[in-house]
């Protein structure tokens, strides 16, 4: 039997802001990456490649106004999609078990976009342009994400829902700190306020790295705060649980990110990984993607 990964992602503008500034990614790992889909405008191509053994999903949250967000969280992005393809050795990192040196590699990369969109700030007028960052990267079945703000990897397991990731806000420091409540430091306005993203004036980015064991029926969720400020967790339980998909499940997240105001960008990927009898491992269809069992 093999595991299936049925993945699907969504952005949208939301109600209030003129531009959307998200960008995702959802990408087979083989000796070359093929995109499946993404949020960039030129469709980031098509690399096909059999012997594939993983997957690579980001979303990037930008910020910096005007089209300054939009630049850094497609810089990123796209910096990913080019230090993944062309540098990083999957198959030896995951098949000798050295999972150190992978998640050096992802740093390196999270570095990597840093450089990029700090060098695109000084040479233009978007001197502040910035950007949250994302990664989980799926080589059946160990799971390592890789993050730097406040966008957000969930991880479902039954009923089980919980944060992997620990958002880069001043808010969560003064909790952490036992100084403020959630509320009091969401209403202090430190929710807003990162102390650790992609440029944004900064000179260096310290990125996370996360490690965990996937299980057959886990749905793992990456999203922008465009839904999480607006929608709970328990909410967010409910449509993962009830999405008969994970393009299902991700369209209901939007809606219901819009539905109480969509007062931001709203940016989802859902990935759910499920039993499959199908012999042939590589088969790709409508964004789903075979895994082999190891």
């Amino acid at each position: 039997m093999s595991v299936v990964m049925d993945c699907f992602g969504a952005t949208d503008r939301g109600k209030v802001r003129r531009l959307n500034e998200d960008q995702f990614l959802i990408a087979e790992l083989a000796k070359r990456m093929r995109i499946s889909q993404t949020s960039l405008p030129d469709g980031g191509g098509d690399l096909r490649a059999r012997g594939q053994v993983g997957y690579l999903l980001v979303v990037a949250d930008g910020m910096g106004g005007a089209a300054g967000g939009e630049i850094a969280s497609g810089l990123a992005v796209d910096t990913i999609r080019w230090y993944v393809t062309r540098t990083m050795p999957w198959f030896h990192r995951h098949e000798d078990g050295r999972e150190e040196e992978l998640e050096t590699d992802l740093r390196v990369a999270v570095h990597a976009c840093q450089r990029s969109v700090a060098d695109a700030a000084r040479s233009s007028h978007f001197t502040k342009m910035g950007t949250t960052l994302t990664l989980a990267c799926v080589l059946w079945p160990r799971l390592y994400v890789v993050h730097a703000g406040d966008s957000r990897c969930y991880l479902l397991r039954g009923s089980n829902f919980r944060q992997i990731t620990l958002d880069h806000t001043v808010a969560q420091r003064v909790v952490d700190a036992g100084i403020m409540t959630p509320a009091e430091a969401e209403s202090a306005g430190y929710g807003h306020t990162l102390w650790n993203c992609i440029s944004g004036g900064s000179t260096d980015v310290r990125p996370d790295v996360h490690r965990a064991e996937l299980q057959v029926g886990d749905t793992l969720l990456l999203c922008t705060d465009g839904l999480t400020r607006g929608v709970s967790d328990e909410r967010i339980r409910e449509i993962l649980e009830a999405g008969p998909t994970a393009q299902a499940s991700a369209e209901a997240l939007v809606s219901a990110a819009n539905e109480v105001g969509g007062e931001d960008n709203i940016t989802v990927v859902v990935a759910r990984a499920e039993a499959s009898r199908e012999e042939d491992h590589d088969t790709v269809s409508d964004g789903t993607v075979f895994l082999p069992k190891l």
